[in-house]
């Protein structure tokens, strides 16, 4: 491993790849704490840890790196653009003009680029433009000092400028990262946020462990070691692949006979990484974001009436509710089939082996391997659904129970006089790592030490395994 550490600052170009990364992330961080103007950050925090338990907030303080809770100028983060990139993803099977870019290779792709990038602008000021109206209207007073200093038209043309200033700058950074440093700048900005708050979770624990004593040492094991076993299960289900062999036969080109050898093809388990959990927060979180504008106190009856129908929903699927929880699961094991068939196309496989004078063994080329390929993946993509559930949700669970006692009727009244108090409302363990900052953190980890390693091998050196080779989430 310090070999590995001191090959690196031994190539040139790999040193400053990985200086000019580190340099962006310290850019990202330090915008972390620049207030925005016209806005109390410390009466804000308390407001915001008021409703933390919102899926909509969490999952914004976790993108932004916690720059939400403070209202600083990077509050959005890097969601506005993670949202433009999935709306284009969805809109490229049924627009042909975008699905005809994104077969036109490189110049496509740069115009697909251009395209996420002028949605996020227009996703920023939509955002901000909420944030900035759901503050003015909040009344929580703390010693005396409001949250908007100074309300009206001016503070809200200011917030919708500075923080959606700040969410293109956060883009501008990922894209610089992706071009001249190491790994996929957006990733890592993400990955960046989750780790930042390590040290506050460590402190925390410290605290209810030996200060305050809420927690004796047996909690304390049982937690790290779950946490080491939630680790474990990430990465051996990130690694794991279905094999499908394929043989090439032999044919000659000019003087040289090619072909005649025996491989396989890579089919990922997880294939979509942690993007049918962002999809499906995404729709989930929507009225949410909506009800930030206080619909229902409309002048208008028809706004009044929609606005009332969006708080029901924010009430109904409130975070740990059963209803939430079932239609979370249903949405990413649905997410998970979509997003599938969006980045794999098991026709062009199947023709690409064909005409590469491949073949799967007992099965005939060209629609027969298609059909074979897409069964195969909807098998072990319905294994990847539940997977990726399961590690969104445990944590949860963990946190604040199933509430199956919140169940309408006597269905309620029957869970709450049967099942123990700690399935109904948790062990109220707060696992720091939530299930899909976890897999976040793990995956761009993974990712990252990958093309640290090809790198080295590229030029000759070790890697940091020696006895074998990560895969990342892509299976490269």
């Amino acid at each position: 491993m310090f070999e590995s550490l001191k090959s690196i600052t031994e190539i040139p170009d790999l040193r400053k790849r990985m200086l000019f990364t580190m340099g962006m992330l310290a850019v990202y961080r330090l915008g972390a704490f620049i207030p925005t103007p016209g806005i109390n950050s410390q009466v804000f925090e308390q407001l915001f840890n008021s409703m933390g338990s919102s899926s909509l907030f969490g999952l914004l303080a976790m993108f932004s790196g916690g720059s939400l809770r403070r209202m600083t100028v990077f509050a959005l983060g890097i969601m506005p653009y993670i949202t433009a990139s999935i709306i284009l993803q969805l809109l490229t099977v049924v627009s042909p003009h975008l699905e005809k870019l994104q077969k036109e290779g490189e110049l496509g792709r740069k115009k697909i680029t251009d395209y996420t990038r002028w949605m996020t602008v227009g996703l920023s000021a939509f955002q901000a433009f909420g944030i900035a109206v759901a503050l003015e209207k909040q009344t929580l007073v703390s010693g005396g000092a409001s949250i908007v200093m100074n309300p009206g038209m001016g503070f809200v043309i200011k917030t919708v400028l500075t923080l959606t200033t700040g969410s293109i700058f956060i883009m501008w950074l990922g894209e610089q990262i992706t071009a001249r440093g190491i790994g996929n700048g957006m990733s890592l900005l993400i990955f960046a946020g989750i780790v930042v708050g390590l040290p506050r979770a460590v402190g925390d624990l410290y605290e209810k462990v030996f200060v305050n004593h809420t927690w004796n040492l047996l909690v304390l094991f049982v937690l790290l070691v779950f946490m080491a076993v939630i680790v474990g299960g990430i990465v051996f289900m990130e690694r794991g692949e279905r094999r499908i062999p394929i043989q090439y036969a032999k044919r000659v080109v000019g003087r040289r006979v090619v072909g005649g050898v025996s491989t396989h093809l890579p089919l990922k388990v997880n294939s979509g990484g942690v993007m049918p959990i962002i999809f499906a927060v995404s729709i989930l979180t929507f009225p949410q974001t909506l009800n930030l504008f206080h619909l229902e106190q409309s002048a208008n009856v028809l706004i009044r009436y929609i606005g009332m129908g969006f708080e029901w929903f924010t009430k109904q699927f409130a975070w740990g509710e059963p209803l939430y929880t079932v239609t979370y699961i249903i949405m990413i094991i649905f997410f998970a089939h979509f997003y599938l068939s969006i980045i794999y196309n098991p026709d062009d496989v199947a023709d690409n082996v064909r005409k590469q004078g491949g073949f799967m063994p007992g099965i005939r080329p060209g629609k027969r391997t298609a059909d074979y390929l897409d069964d195969v993946l909807t098998k072990i993509t319905w294994v990847g659904g539940f997977y990726l559930a399961a590690v969104a949700l445990i944590p949860e669970i963990m946190l604040a129970g199933l509430r199956l006692n919140h169940l309408p009727g006597a269905v309620g009244l029957f869970f709450d006089s049967h099942l123990p108090t700690w399935v109904l409302h948790g062990l109220n363990v707060n696992f720091y790592f939530g299930g899909t900052s976890l897999l976040i953190v793990v995956g761009v980890a993974m990712d990252t030490v990958q093309q640290v390693e090809a790198q080295l091998i590229m030029r000759h050196y070790e890697g940091f395994l020696k006895k074998g080779r990560t895969r990342g989430r892509r299976g490269t």
